[in-house]
């Protein structure tokens, strides 16, 4: 059992899918949460989830990529809990699906401003903390699309390409201050997001695309959010304290290199 008694961590995109599961994941290891969502009702409900079976968490509605949202949730944290010992940088959107040159310069602005500029601006405002306390865990969310192209999305791959980008950057500025940064890198996970993926590459029948994100993986099934909290978990645990600046693929071996 991975123990993060009196350790607080911060969950950005907290209240559904991958961030919802790796929020129960630390509690259950003993983590105090604060999550942040754009969605009040969704934080509102994830934290009495939480809270009703004895976890502490509080919930900080926020736009990740709003510099004031940013400053207000790391506040809220150190208001209530007096650190932030790990960081998940989880908050994401997808986009649409387009080829490249028909792709909506909007909808491209907004995906880098969630994905991309969410992640900068968590690590903006949250290494400085961790430098005074003497260290911290940040783990990054990309994606298998920060590893290859990927047609359609051309927004959301150039986006999860930057976060690991940032994390590099980030693990060899924080190794001195003892902050270890590392990404996550889901394949096809069963969540809101690949549904979505899936009805907008073929509106009349994304269970096709659904089967086909299946029979991609070797081992012949989609992640659930569950393998990805678990690698999570492992990566703010003592037992990765010499691992930074790496990002972990969990595609069920869909890639190996």
């Amino acid at each position: 059992m991975i123990d993060l008694t009196g350790r607080t961590a911060i969950i950005t995109g907290g209240a559904n899918g991958i961030g919802f599961e790796a929020a129960k994941t630390f509690a259950k290891a003993g983590t105090r949460l604060v999550l942040v969502d754009i969605s009040a009702d969704a934080g509102s409900n994830a934290v009495n989830e939480l809270s009703s079976v004895g976890h502490e968490a509080i919930f900080v509605q926020a736009d990740v990529s709003n510099p004031e949202d940013v400053s207000r949730y790391v506040s809220a944290a150190l208001e209530k809990f007096g650190s932030i010992d790990i960081l998940v940088n989880n908050a994401g959107w997808e986009g649409v699906v387009r080829p490249l040159h028909e792709y909506p310069d909007d909808v491209f602005d907004k995906v880098l401003a969630i994905n991309v500029r969410g992640v900068y601006l968590g690590l903006k405002h949250v290494l400085p903390v961790m430098y005074r306390q003497g260290g911290g865990v940040i783990i990054n969310t990309s994606s298998l699309a920060g590893h290859i192209g990927s047609p359609g999305i051309v927004a959301y791959t150039a986006s999860k390409h930057a976060v690991l980008g940032m994390t590099k950057t980030a693990a060899i500025e924080g190794a001195k201050h003892g902050v270890r940064v590392n990404a996550v890198s889901p394949g096809a996970v069963d969540t809101r997001m690949l549904r979505s993926l899936a009805q907008l590459n073929n509106p009349e029948n994304s269970e096709v695309v659904m089967e086909k994100y299946t029979s991609d993986s070797p081992n012949g099934r989609l992640a659930t959010v569950q393998d990805i909290a678990n690698v999570m978990l492992f990566l703010a645990s003592d037992l990765s304290n010499h691992i930074s600046g790496q990002s972990f693929r969990v595609d069920g071996g869909r890639i190996m290199y």
